[in-house]
């Protein structure tokens, strides 16, 4: 059951680990689940865009969330990345979602079809009155090429299992928008982009739905724990060594260089699915060097 405040810190956004024929590896995939609550994620963000959501048919999607439910067994939060372009799809992916026994689901705006702001209204609107489970929205126009802006969040914040948003835009003011427009009202703000993370959360924000700790897990928890207590100073001292990462790992497009970088640590096989292909050799060093400097190589 959704307690407020039970989504917050360092909430990583999955990979799905691959055999190099494409299959889903799930004997990996238990490996991260472990990873992870080892090292102190707080939650996990399953199916999302880092996941390879959009090459996964449905099935495979609705299977891999209900298995990391099985896999993590109440012991942190999973969160799982639902969001389509189709209305009708969003809602099916949804209702698998809740079945499989999420804590939660993330939903990206629709993308491609550039729906208006109405459009984007009753879209989240209608999903979240079909399917009873907390609902976080995800703005990420970077992708989608199309932007949730803040007044359509307000109206959205109404409605009773729409409980936050991920905001992926990168950009400060994005934040304080929203939290002059939301007030006191009970809705949680994560960061989508670890660059900005760290003060994302020193203003206010409630975490960082992250792509660095895939590779990071154990440093980025301790550094959302230190902005979530409001101790600037500790903060951004742990996440001076996770900057090359933050970078980095957008070399090329997510997730293909953090996969790479799992496969380096053998934590994952280097499975990808087209149209992502293998990280590209001449970034290789660069992305090793951001590792190193992180410590989570030798």
């Amino acid at each position: 059951m959704y307690k407020s405040g039970m989504f917050r810190g360092s909430m990583v956004a999955l990979v799905t680990p691959m055999q190099v024929d494409g299959s889903v590896d799930y004997e990996s995939l238990a490996g991260l689940v472990e990873f992870h609550i080892e090292n102190n994620t707080t939650a996990i963000v399953s199916m999302g865009t880092t996941g390879e959501s959009a090459t996964l048919d449905l099935d495979e999607h609705c299977e891999v969330m209900a298995r990391t439910v099985e896999m993590v067994n109440g012991r942190i939060p999973v969160i799982a990345g639902t969001g389509a372009n189709s209305t009708s799809e969003a809602i099916e992916l949804t209702r698998c979602a809740q079945q499989g026994g999420a804590d939660a689901c993330l939903l990206v705006t629709p993308y491609y079809n550039k729906p208006p702001q109405q459009g984007l209204y009753l879209h989240h609107k209608k999903i979240a009155e079909i399917v009873d489970i907390p609902q976080i929205l995800y703005n990420v126009p970077g992708r989608t090429a199309v932007d949730m802006l803040p007044e359509t969040v307000k109206r959205l914040s109404a409605i009773d299992n729409i409980i936050g948003i991920k905001d992926a835009t990168g950009d400060l003011d994005r934040l304080a928008q929203m939290q002059a427009l939301l007030g006191d009202a009970e809705f949680e703000i994560y960061s989508g982009d670890d660059e900005t993370g760290t003060e994302f959360m020193l203003r206010g924000g409630h975490g960082v739905i992250s792509v660095t700790s895939n590779v990071a897990p154990e440093a980025m928890a301790a550094m959302c724990a230190a902005a979530l207590a409001g101790d600037r100073e500790r903060a951004e001292s742990l996440n001076q060594p996770l900057t090359g990462l933050h970078s980095q790992l957008f070399l090329e497009a997510n997730p293909i260089p953090v996969k790479w970088a799992l496969n380096q640590m053998k934590l994952i096989p280097p499975g990808i699915r087209l149209p992502l292909v293998e990280f590209a050799e001449q970034y290789h060093q660069l992305l090793r060097e951001a590792m190193l400097q992180a410590g989570v190589i030798r």
